[in-house]
């Protein structure tokens, strides 16, 4: 079939044609990018924790009505993980200040040198009285877990911290890029009175609280310590047997509770429901985007289908005279779907180079990964065969045309 015809009719009649390329434009640049977006969010929101059973842990929040003094926090503290310890399926437990993805907890400011004004980087700062490497299965790279005699009961009045630490692979190598962490010294704060810790491991993960998109986000550091006195409570976090927390959390509970000579509230969260609450706006936002796509495709597949529909009805004559010189049903076909592909194709180029430019803003303005080529691809391959579906159905009724009906009716 020539192209010649069919690009000169277009241009005598361009507005319509126009018009849709503009909106195949458009709804490919958006399309692409939402698409795009909706990835890296499901892709930040599967992360691993760095937890090697997420589905198996929950913590418990224990909170005292009617407690004692220091000690005796540091007793009850004691006893309620030996409770814990004690129910049938428990595999692990600790007692620890914060809870991966959680959204709320500890930050500390590290540095490599006590001279250093800002900050080499900000860090999660988890720490327990038990083994966390053991408890979460967390992953050493590289070092060890803590030696019992390492671990310290610091009461709040005072300004101690231990004096190892073990940290994240991300955050060793944000500190000493290259070179093996283990051994080294580094800081808790800035100035003199930034306090001295030595690295004695590093794990490959473990996110932080708020598990933020950026390297950031594993920026954590583990320190052998409980903290009592300030609070008439403690967090723990329990790792179950597979298939068996439910029913650990129901007997944990239980345990507590007839344990405590004095009334205590228990809250209880499981770990998938942390990450359900951290990426609950990221996982609206998806599906947010996901509808819009749709809606973009059903109105550009309807203004296709109303236009060609249009075209049909103003050529009708024109249809007739060639079915009447001998025109084929197909070749009539042919025409209208050969004519849409044109302007499809044009919109499809005019939407790669938008959306190029739109994926550039939003990595300007929003910090967001580059667009990959095979979304603009994909999309475009998507339009060209929405196209051609589109145009189908006028375009067979078109074909369907009697010559005579046509000829004599316009």
């Amino acid at each position: 079939m020539e192209i010649r015809p069919i690009l000169s009719a277009l241009l005598r009649n361009k507005t319509g044609a126009i018009l849709v390329a503009l909106q195949v434009a458009l709804s490919l640049a958006i399309l692409a990018n939402a698409l795009h977006i909706v990835s890296e969010r499901r892709h930040v929101s599967s992360r691993p924790t760095g937890v090697a059973d997420e589905h198996a842990v929950f913590s418990i929040d224990v909170r005292n009505l009617m407690s004692g003094g220091p000690e005796q926090m540091l007793a009850t503290q004691k006893r309620e993980a030996e409770v814990i310890r004690a129910v049938p399926g428990v595999v692990a437990v600790a007692n620890v200040n914060q809870i991966p993805l959680s959204q709320s907890g500890w930050n500390n400011s590290v540095a490599v040198d006590r001279k250093q004004v800002d900050e080499t980087a900000p860090s999660s700062f988890y720490f327990s009285p038990d083994s966390l490497v053991k408890t979460w299965g967390l992953k050493l790279v590289e070092g060890r877990d803590f030696l019992p005699g390492e671990y310290v009961d610091v009461n709040t009045n005072t300004n101690d911290l231990p004096h190892h630490v073990i940290v994240t692979k991300a955050l060793a190598e944000k500190m000493w890029p290259g070179v093996p962490a283990t051994g080294k010294n580094m800081y808790f704060g800035t100035g003199e009175d930034a306090i001295e810790v030595r690295v004695v491991g590093v794990v490959e993960r473990l996110q932080t609280q708020n598990a933020e998109v950026t390297p950031r986000g594993e920026y954590s550091s583990i320190a052998p310590m409980r903290r009592y006195g300030d609070f008439a409570g403690a967090k723990y976090t329990v790792r179950a047997e597979p298939g068996q927390r439910e029913r650990v959390i129901r007997e944990v509970e239980a345990a507590l509770r007839k344990a405590s000579p004095t009334p205590i509230i228990l809250e209880t969260t499981t770990l998938d429901q942390h990450r359900k609450d951290r990426y609950r706006a990221d996982m609206a936002l998806s599906w947010m985007l996901v509808t819009v796509s749709v809606l973009l495709l059903l109105i550009t597949a309807s203004g296709i289908v109303g236009m060609a529909s249009l075209w049909v009805t103003q050529r009708r004559k024109q249809i007739g005279v060639r079915r009447a010189l001998g025109a084929r049903k197909v070749d009539i076909l042919r025409y209208f779907i050969t004519e849409n592909f044109m302007i499809t194709s044009a919109g499809v180029v005019g939407g790669v180079l938008l959306g190029v430019a739109l994926n550039q803003l939003l990595v300007s303005k929003l910090e967001m990964a580059r667009l990959p080529l095979e979304y603009l691809v994909s999309g475009g391959v998507i339009f060209w065969l929405l196209g051609v579906i589109a145009v189908y159905g006028p375009a067979w009724r078109a074909a369907s045309i009697s010559p005579a009906l046509a000829t004599r009716s316009a």
